[in-house]
């Protein structure tokens, strides 16, 4: 017996995709999981601009992570020209990048993931029994947001950071009115992670490995040695391991490490090193059922859950270390050069690699996105997770592939369709 099942679109999640699956026998045959996004040739479009644009322009590839665009390219150049940034720019950064982490989890947590879980469609239509959870979502992601634009510059594609420095540092008075908003939203924060460590996920295990920027005395987040169960290694050394691939049958690109598909993103992230989260944190994952190696691809989301704890505890700990000061950019000295720079986005781990000319233009640009390294881990995920959902109805044999997918926060850019399913 021969099953064809097309999910022709993907809702819930942050742009276009849809899913071939071919099954008989009872065995998945083909599991294609096509990111429909058109090409944006982002990276030669980088090519022959000036080493302090290319920031400005990567920003753009993303509208939800332009932040971590815009760090990780800085971060990139920096390696290449042997820039070392202050120690105040490092934490400004981080909390930049805090800002954008804490807004992108509320959104997929509340918006696109719980409405699965509690019976409907989308977050509108359980806005009415749900006001108080889309009350706090809401509450997080706008300190999110005022994180980004008092750090950035402003909400989205931040002004302010460049190679070397800052352009312009937030006020005191800013500083002083994050903190008063961290306060207020502590207790939302706490209240996520103990709402998504109580739903109740599909008991799947797929075992593969966890890769992120790990350090020994933090919880990494710009900088550190990429980690997985099997090894450690330099950042600049990604190649080594990571190996990019096209499918004719989709627009971006898969990773594989060494061969075999792996996982990035918070359940990665907390696999590796959440003995380095805060203890407010801590102590949501032990109050819980939930325990950390884990591998079970649904618990992406309480992992993310977690981090909102954990950030909003430390975007606190950067301000009180703050005292801020006027400190002039660091200047680049010109000459052929090369760089590479990974830092943690909400979504996992992303990489910038850049080659400058003499005179600082760009001849060479490289960019894996978190979503391209998971796709494979995805495809892999799903081939496992069929058989155990293989005689579900129709509806909810989907719904619960959706749901999978759905885990991962995968972002092919903006979504908004319902989906179309063909049997044949």
């Amino acid at each position: 017996m021969s099953r064809i099942i097309k999910l022709n679109h993907i809702t819930k999640i942050e742009g276009h995709a849809s899913l071939n699956l071919s099954i008989k026998d009872g065995k998945v045959k083909v599991c294609e999981l096509q990111a429909t996004e058109g090409s944006r040739y982002f990276e030669g479009l980088l090519k022959g601009n000036d080493y302090y644009e290319a920031s400005e322009l990567s920003s753009r590839i993303c509208g939800i992570c332009s932040c971590a665009h815009t760090v990780t390219s800085i971060q990139a150049m920096e390696n290449a020209l042997g820039i070392k940034p202050s120690k105040q720019t490092v934490l400004l950064r981080e909390l930049l990048t805090i800002g954008e982490r804490i807004r992108s989890h509320a959104t997929h947590l509340y918006f696109l993931a719980l409405p699965d879980y509690v019976g409907y469609e989308s977050a509108l239509a359980m806005a009415d029994k749900y006001k108080k959870e889309i009350l706090r979502a809401l509450r997080i992601i706008k300190l999110g947001n005022s994180i980004v634009k008092v750090v950035g510059g402003r909400d989205l594609h931040p002004v302010s950071l460049t190679v070397g420095g800052f352009l312009k540092i937030p006020l005191e008075e800013q500083l002083a009115g994050l903190k008063k908003e961290l306060s207020l939203v502590k207790d939302d924060a706490a209240q996520t992670g103990r709402l998504f460590a109580k739903l109740k996920y599909p008991n799947f295990i797929n075992k593969t490995e966890s890769s992120s920027l790990a350090q020994n005395s933090e919880f990494a987040t710009l900088y550190g040695d990429i980690k997985s169960e099997s090894r450690a290694f330099m950042q600049k050394q990604y190649k080594k391991y990571f190996k990019e691939y096209h499918e004719e049958y989709a627009t971006s690109n898969f990773v594989v490490k060494e061969g075999k598909s792996y996982r990035v993103g918070a359940l990665a992230r907390l696999n590796n090193n959440h003995k380095l989260l805060s203890s407010n944190a801590k102590k949501i994952i032990s109050s819980s059922r939930i325990s950390f190696p884990n591998y079970n691809p649904f618990i992406n989301n309480f992992a993310q859950a977690v981090e909102v704890v954990h950030f909003v505890d430390r975007a606190v700990q950067i301000i009180n270390s703050l005292n801020l000061k006027k400190e002039p950019i660091k200047k680049a000295r010109l000459r052929p050069c090369h760089g590479v720079a990974a830092i943690e986005v909400p979504r996992g781990t992303l990489f910038h690699e850049y080659e400058l000319d003499e005179n600082g233009i760009i001849t060479y640009a490289n960019i894996i996105t978190p979503t391209a390294q998971n796709l494979r881990n995805i495809q892999d995920d799903i081939r496992a997770f069929l058989p155990q959902i293989m005689n579900l109805p129709e509806k909810k044999l989907i719904l619960e592939i959706e749901k999978l997918i759905r885990a991962y926060d995968p972002c092919f850019s903006c979504s908004t369709h319902f989906l179309k399913v063909n049997f044949v």
